[in-house]
């Protein structure tokens, strides 16, 4: 009997791609024919139906287009039609377009290392016609009628056609039909066509988002998905990120030496579960960079929830030089000379947005959403004119931006009339209630909320939220500092502890020691808390003691010693507060409200709580009258 085969006869015929390199005869070196070499920069320059859209919209806005339409059909794989009235492309350059590196954009390398277009690479039209049929309809403001080249199939090493005569008007239109019927086997990878439009639409608000001073209409099916006028920045911010970003958003503009930052950033209850709509623009290219998403998300880690996303959008502009754009085909992907000094004027930018206090402009002035008193619209440079708000970084040069970081953005300290724990400072006069943003208390509602008015209407409090935000802001500002107030308990609080806890206390003893904590070991199975920190030691109830020292043991064993008072501070800094700020239905009097009000005033990031939640609101008179109907 013959022994079996060690593998069934089905496997061991299938060869490996060793076998296969093995057993292939060696092919000689050749250059690939032009129609392979085009269909391999199709792969990278067009992934999908939405590359397409990209890419044309690019060209349309290097061409100075006003109005750009797009039509799209199937979910654009069964044709794309993107429209501009821009300069149109002379009838000699026609054909020259279609070839691969032709571009009008860049001539030397020098212009390459500073190039201040969208597209540059010469790739786009060479690659789209590699894998599409592609008609190009254009005409220039001297000429007497448009011209058209017919579709040209960059496969068949075809030289293209002469252009004749067309209908037109000034400008561009390109059709890309039949995407990837050269290539059927890539169509296979496309999605639904309703997650290949959901694609499209987005490339198409990437970019229209970066010039609202050009005019927007996409179609599909016959059917307007958007219909965007020529607008201030922040109009077409909202038309586009909807009323929850709308209602919830700080407009920000910072400056430093050679960058400059500008646009919009969404408050924690703006946040999504998902990143989707954040959007940052390099020299009005959206990019998607790992150092200006950290740094993004490290400003909004002090008020934002870890499973939450914030929403955004925001243009930095900088010497062309100082960035390299030439990365990847895609054009969404850079790389800075000075990476670190990017992070911090961007951490810093969107952190000192998000930290201005809860006053409120004067009703003279909150009639005019910030924002919309935006300067000259138009041109590339409309990013730009957005008003300043905020602080200006006064960095004279590039050069010096990150060494004096720590200077120009170091945070004032509170005030002395922090509020300790829940015993808050006596209230402000009469004049300074009569002038604060957030109003003068009037009562407390089911011993939650603080009710106030100020010169717009009713103002709705959080307390615990509020005053937790204060507890931690303060916390921060004296640990910086390098000494922690301590307050001695008068009659020290012993608690029953298991291995674990004092285990903890005696691996974290400098680390308790430099929280403003002395807590020791009494014997093998309980603990003693003599001291706090003076800021949360004014409630010296021991039970409320007891909780917060277990919790801070808990989050000093999960984050361990030797990283807690580095990469885990702010988080431990937050269990404090939360849980020694004033609790619900704690009475307070009216000058305790009011005091803890002028500190919310006072206070960085105080429209958000710790988590992310809003601390106060705000309805004014115009809202109340229609909740009322009054004048009807």
């Amino acid at each position: 009997m013959a022994p079996a085969p060690p593998f069934p006869a089905r496997m061991s015929a299938v060869p490996t791609p060793s076998d296969r390199s093995l057993r292939a005869p060696r092919r000689p070196i050749r250059a690939l024919p032009d129609g392979l070499i085009s269909q391999i920069a199709a792969g990278e320059v067009v992934e999908r139906p939405a590359s397409v859209v990209k890419e044309l919209l690019e060209n349309a806005i290097d061409a100075g287009a006003t109005r750009i339409d797009v039509k799209l059909d199937g979910g654009g794989v069964r044709r794309i039609v993107v429209t501009d009235d821009g300069s149109g492309i002379p009838g000699d350059e026609m054909a020259m377009a279609m070839l691969r590196h032709a571009t009008s954009k860049i001539a030397s390398l020098a212009e390459l290392e500073q190039v201040a277009t969208l597209g540059f690479r010469g790739e786009a039209l060479a690659s789209i016609a590699s894998v599409a049929r592609v008609t190009l309809t254009t005409r220039t403001r001297d000429a007497a009628h448009a011209l058209r080249l017919a579709p040209h199939d960059m496969a068949d090493d075809a030289a293209p056609s002469g252009p004749s005569p067309a209908a037109g008007g000034i400008g561009t239109a390109i059709e890309v039909a039949d995407l990837y019927h050269a290539t059927p086997a890539r169509r296979k990878f496309l999605k639904s066509e309703q997650t290949e439009l959901g694609h499209c639409i987005e490339a198409f608000r990437r970019v229209a988002l970066a010039r609202p001073d050009v005019a927007f209409t996409l179609a599909h099916n016959g059917r307007v998905i958007e219909h965007l006028n020529a607008a201030a920045p922040a109009d077409r911010v909202m038309q586009l990120l909807g009323d929850d970003f709308a209602t919830a958003h700080r407009p920000l503009s910072w400056h430093g030496g050679e960058l400059r930052m500008s646009g919009f950033a969404g408050l924690p209850t703006a946040s999504r579960a998902s990143a989707g709509a954040q959007y940052f623009y390099v020299n009005g290219r959206y990019v998607r960079d790992r150092i200006l998403t950290h740094a993004v998300r490290a400003a909004y880690q002090d008020v934002l929830h870890g499973d939450r996303h914030p929403v955004y959008v925001l243009a930095l502009d900088l010497d062309p030089a100082l960035v390299d754009v030439n990365v990847h085909p895609s054009k969404t992907e850079v790389r800075f000379r000075e990476s670190r000094g990017i992070h911090q004027f961007v951490f810093h930018g969107v952190a000192d947005a998000l930290a201005r206090g809860a006053t409120l402009p004067p009703v003279s002035e909150a009639a005019v959403p910030p924002g919309d008193a935006a300067g000259p619209r138009g041109g590339p440079n409309t990013w730009r004119e957005t008003p300043t708000f905020g602080v200006a970084q006064s960095t004279a040069t590039y050069g010096r931006l990150f060494s004096d970081a720590g200077r120009a953005f170091a945070a004032q300290a509170p005030s002395d009339t922090m509020p300790a724990g829940s015993s808050l400072p006596p209230a402000a006069s009469d004049e300074r209630l009569d002038e604060s943003g957030l109003g003068s208390a009037l009562a407390q509602l089911h011993g939650i909320y603080i009710l106030a008015q100020n010169a717009r209407g009713l103002v709705l409090v959080d307390m615990h939220a509020a005053h937790e935000r204060i507890l931690y802001e303060r916390l921060k500002g004296v640990l910086d500092a390098g000494a922690v107030p301590v307050q001695r308990l008068l009659i020290p609080v012993t608690l029953r502890a298991d291995d674990r806890e004092v285990g903890t206390v005696d691996e974290c003893r400098e680390v308790l020691s430099t929280l403003g904590f002395d807590i020791a070991a009494l014997t093998p199975t309980a603990l003693v808390v003599r001291a706090l920190p003076a800021l949360l030691a004014a409630n010296d109830d021991a039970g409320d003691i007891e909780t917060l020292t277990r919790n801070l043991l808990r989050d000093l064993e999960s984050f361990g010693a030797s990283r807690v008072l580095t990469e885990h501070r702010n988080q431990l800094l937050s269990t404090m507060a939360c849980h020694r700020a004033v609790r619900a239905n704690r009475r307070l009097t009216v000058d305790e409200m009011n005091a803890l009000l002028r500190q919310m005033e006072a206070t960085e990031r105080a429209d958000q709580c710790n988590h992310g939640r809003p601390t106060w609101t705000q309805w004014s008179i115009g809202d109340l009258d229609r909740l009322f109907m009054r004048g009807r």
